[in-house]
């Protein structure tokens, strides 16, 4: 039942320029091997199977900022263009960790699944604590998700805002697995190679 819920990869269309852009981005991030994991060990990272994986962004546009330096900083995640109001997914089934609202990446939040963690920032809504509890809410999206909250994957779990620090509306997804920061984009590759096959 839920394989259906499951939003798969854009369409024909975005799928060459998904492909295209995923190979440049897997070329580049091969020499970054500092605290990062790489192209090499993505096959091996915690699921044999990535058949049950979500694409995290409905009405997906274009990739606007790969991981990786950007001169002497770091972006620790794929930007990924959207419609603001577009629906956000999880990506994997999780217990999210941490709700966010912080001036670098907004609103957003942390979903634990295993020994992976993702990140996703610059959504609508805001963060709002009751009773010893925070949650995000976007009563505009309908989406209400609370520190704590165990989600399946592909749960929708808010929408592509312009909070934070952003120029335009994207979602900001980061992946981190054993604690070290792993290029979502390889992780994609992966995924689009076996829900393709």
């Amino acid at each position: 039942m839920l394989q259906s819920l499951h939003f798969r990869f854009p369409r024909q269309r975005t799928r060459r320029l998904l492909v295209a852009f995923l190979g440049l981005v897997a070329a580049l991030s091969a020499g970054y091997r500092t605290g990062i994991v790489g192209a090499a060990e993505t096959s091996s990272l915690g699921y044999t199977s990535w058949r049950d994986a979500s694409f995290p962004v409905e009405d997906f546009i274009d990739y606007t900022s790969p991981f990786g330096y950007r001169g002497s900083d770091f972006h620790a995640g794929l930007d990924m263009a959207a419609p603001e109001g577009s629906y956000i997914r999880s990506w994997w089934a999780g217990k999210v960790v941490a709700v966010i609202d912080d001036d670098r990446c907004g609103t957003g939040i942390v979903i634990e699944s295993g020994n992976w963690e993702h990140v996703y920032c610059h959504m609508e809504g805001y963060a709002e604590s009751h009773g010893g509890q925070r949650y995000l809410i976007d009563r505009y999206g309908g989406i209400q998700i609370a520190e704590g909250q165990d989600l399946p994957t592909a749960t929708r779990i808010g929408r592509v805002g312009m909070t934070g620090r952003t120029t335009g509306p994207h979602l900001h997804w980061g992946l981190k697995y054993n604690g070290e920061w792993v290029d979502p984009a390889l992780v994609l590759r992966a995924m689009y190679a076996e829900q393709s096959s």
